[in-house]
């Protein structure tokens, strides 16, 4: 009888506990975070058919609206000059650069998370430390000679 009487007692528990969480708005993944995800996930697939190469790099790059199209467009071709070594591939839906398999770098359009500006960033498997403290992301806004000869002199850092 006294097991009758706690079961009752941790529903009650139970159910009073799961009401507050009732009334409070979830705090889940965006769309936008969930289309990544299964973007990440068709990748992975893709990558184990072979799939995922410069050509699914440049489809993501074609989708993209402008100006991050001609951004992204620019960046591949400095990145394939800068470091030839490096795969171009799709990561998370937008196009990246790899060495052995893990990403070096990428860009991500400033649609993908509906953000002001556009991003190029860098993995934690690259060499670019420097003391305690060193970007690993910047925010772009446009592509002029000065930034391209900066990102093409990370990139030969990064993979050196």
């Amino acid at each position: 009888m006294n097991q009758g009487k706690s079961t009752t007692k941790k529903a009650t528990q139970k159910s009073a506990n799961s009401t507050t969480v009732i009334n409070k708005k979830s705090k889940g993944f965006t769309d936008e975070e969930r289309a990544a995800a299964k973007a990440y996930a068709q990748e992975r697939k893709a990558e184990a058919r072979g799939e995922n190469d410069e050509r699914a790099a440049l489809a993501a790059i074609a989708e993209m609206p402008e100006p991050d199209r001609a951004m992204a467009k620019r960046l591949h071709a400095i990145i394939k000059a800068s470091a030839p070594a490096l795969s171009p591939k799709t990561w998370y839906g937008m196009p990246a650069y790899a060495k052995d398999g893990k990403v070096v770098c990428f860009f991500q359009s400033a649609q993908k998370f509906k953000s002001r500006y556009a991003t190029f960033g860098f993995s934690d498997a690259v060499n670019l430390d420097e003391g305690a403290m060193w970007p690993t992301s910047f925010a772009l806004k446009e592509l002029t000679a000065a930034e391209e000869a900066k990102i093409g002199a990370l990139v030969k850092k990064a993979v050196s």
